[in-house]
């Protein structure tokens, strides 16, 4: 470790010698109950318009909430291993939607039914567990010491609510209400069908394309958190597509008198939406994998530092555990141990398609990338990680490495697929670990606790998530309107491309020079590029949550109490983890409905009763609503 990284440790808010309730029966029950609730609702969120939240503060609120509010129980430990395993429901999620749609899409493509429900399990079980495994070694010198460029902002703010516990209520009502109002709306939207849940209007002034939106909670509540800037670089990526190129497309493939190339014949009966299915989703892939890849290169020396320090902190510990509560970790040959375990469980079970040499490459590409998700969650928060960049590079050298050795079947694709799938597992346990562990650091949490929760927090989740995936694709079908598994169907794009050669690489490669582009003008690559990805639909409702966001930030910097403003906004964020929060867990109602064959539609059909203008409304009464939630704060003197 190097002097001008870090500081000497600080005093944590509870003191090592200090004994309290953290690793309870009770605290261990609540967190697994909101994994599977995060869990599903992120994974729902996640097939829908291509990204989670992060559950560890709204976790933690709800936590307060239950533990302070009913039971009278005053333990801030325990309120934190209930976060720290809450939220591996989430990361796992996270994890499940790059890759495993893509098994379901291709087995569909080759008749052979839905993939085996183990086989997935086990996938994410080694995967998640050893996203725990890896990180742990690194927790001394990334966490447990203080550095102006390691902040770990999400596992920071979720500490500082910790220690607002006694606030814990009236958050937690908030985060309730969002979930109670997301969920009336999503019911009434796509399960009554009061009101359509998408706006669609043609534009006849600019052919090829259309203007409208998605109006559900979940896609407002994401715009919300990620703020307006994150969200504006969305709308300028789908502006550029739905506005610039599909139009483009559209002209010079029917407006001129001859297409400049055989497939223009039929754009002109083309639907806009057929035009992004055909030619801008590829653009938009080929920005997306460039912006993933870059993020990656832009890290390496920040990967390197990490490698690093990490092997001289373990040159200097040993791996062994110290004599103070607030030091102990799993011992080293334990984690070792559990590994070996793992990986070799993972070789010998006869559900999963990997041998030793699959093995390996999940072995080298695993510990790398969980230091690397590590280390950057450190530096610019976990919601902002390019896991999709690590599992892109993933996909990348193994199909690579794959067509070289002549092998190109469609077992070889599930492999590779398969070895992705587990290093995306990895990745965002790894960066949700280290989150974690620094929300228990500036706590004062027993770490080998937290790093117990963890692995049976992912062992849990591991089994919810099969079924969750056959649960969504039964009811909608992935790769349809309601589940479009954006990021698993750019996955599929690749290992295609790379094995199969199937992929348009001319527009593939035009959205990476877009990408190139933008990178020289020095914007933000990734958030541009997934607003081109996606169709306008999704980004348009997220634009409006950015905003919503900016106007409270704006009206903070106007005033004189900013940080009376600093918990407006706040509270807007746990509003909005609830409207997340609410739509995926009825997301997952009407799908199990769906499964059953119920309908309860009023109308008999997926349309309308008050058509456009309806649907219109409903969304700003929501809009209307999440600002009075944001709003709703006491004044110092009544907290």
């Amino acid at each position: 470790m190097t002097e001008n990284s870090s500081t000497k440790p600080r005093k944590p808010f509870i003191p090592a010698d200090k004994l309290m309730p953290e690793f309870t029966a009770f605290a261990l029950a609540l967190g697994l109950i909101l994994s599977l609730v995060f869990g599903a609702a992120n994974a729902y969120l996640g097939l829908r318009v291509g990204t989670t939240i992060s559950a560890s503060i709204p976790a933690a609120v709800i936590s307060m909430g239950i533990i302070r509010g009913i039971f009278k129980k005053d333990s801030i430990l325990e309120n934190n291993l209930v976060q720290t395993i809450a939220s591996v429901g989430e990361s796992m999620a996270g994890g499940a939607i790059f890759t495993l749609p893509v098994l379901f899409l291709w087995n569909k493509e080759w008749g052979l039914g839905n993939p085996n429900y183990l086989m997935i399990t086990a996938l994410a079980l080694v995967g998640g567990v050893l996203g725990v495994l890896f990180m742990i070694p690194l927790r001394r010198v990334l966490i447990a010491h203080e550095s102006e460029e390691l902040t770990f902002p999400e596992g920071a703010a979720c500490a500082e609510v910790l220690k607002a516990g006694e606030q814990g209520g009236r958050k937690a009502r908030v985060t309730f209400m969002g979930v109670g109002i997301a969920a009336l709306y999503k019911f009434a939207a796509d399960g009554l069908d009061i009101f359509p849940s998408e706006v669609d209007i043609p534009l006849k002034s600019l052919r090829g394309t259309a203007v409208g939106f998605d109006s559900m909670p979940a896609l407002m509540g994401v715009g919300y958190i990620i703020g307006p800037r994150i969200s504006a670089l969305m709308l300028a990526g789908g502006v550029l597509g739905w506005y610039c190129i599909m139009p483009l497309i559209y002209f010079f493939g029917s407006g001129l008198s001859e297409p400049l190339y055989p497939a223009a014949a039929v754009i002109s009966q083309m639907s806009h939406s057929q035009i992004w299915g055909s030619y801008l989703r590829y653009i938009g892939a080929g920005a997306v994998a460039f912006g993933g890849i870059y993020s990656l290169v832009s890290s390496l020396p920040v990967i390197i530092k990490a490698f690093r320090d990490s092997i001289a902190e373990l040159r200097k510990t040993g791996g062994d555990n110290l004599a103070l509560r607030t030091e102990q970790d799993i011992p080293f040959k334990f984690i070792i141990a559990g590994i070996v375990v793992i990986m070799a469980f993972l070789v010998l079970f006869p559900f999963t398609p990997i041998n030793i040499f699959s093995a390996i490459l999940v072995l080298v590409f695993g510990f790398f990338f969980s230091t690397v998700s590590a280390r950057i969650v450190g530096i610019i928060g976990s919601s902002n990680s390019p896991v999709s960049g690590m599992t892109i590079t993933t996909l990348l050298i193994c199909a690579i490495v794959f067509k070289l050795l002549g092998k190109t079947d469609h077992g070889a694709m599930v492999t590779v697929m398969s070895i992705a799938a587990i290093i995306s597992f990895i990745a965002c346990i790894s960066g949700d670990t280290s989150q974690d562990l620094k929300t228990g650091y500036l706590i004062g949490a027993t770490p080998v606790k937290q790093q117990v929760g963890e692995i049976i927090g992912a062992a849990l989740s591991s089994f919810a998530v099969g079924g969750i995936l056959i649960l969504l694709d039964s009811a909608w079908g992935f790769g349809s309107a309601k589940v479009p598994a954006v990021q698993a169907t750019l996955m599929k794009l690749i290992v295609e491309g790379v094995m199969l050669g199937k992929l348009p690489w001319t527009l593939v490669i035009a959205g990476a020079v877009i990408g190139v582009a933008l990178a020289a003008l020095r914007v933000p690559v990734l958030p541009v590029a997934i607003g081109l990805y996606l169709p306008i639909y999704l980004v348009g409702p997220v634009t409006i949550g950015g905003l919503l966001r900016g106007f409270l930030e704006l009206r903070r910097k106007n005033a004189g109490d900013s940080e009376a403003w600093l918990e407006k906004i706040e509270s807007g964020v746990l509003y909005s983890s609830g409207l997340i929060a609410g739509e995926g867990l009825v997301g997952i109602l009407l799908a199990v409905l769906t499964v059953l064959g119920v309908n309860i539609s009023l109308t008999g059909e997926n349309g309308s009763v008050l058509g456009n203008l309806s649907s219109c409304a409903a969304f700003a009464l929501l809009a209307l609503s999440l600002l009075k939630f944001s709003m709703w704060q006491k004044s110092g003197a009544d907290r």
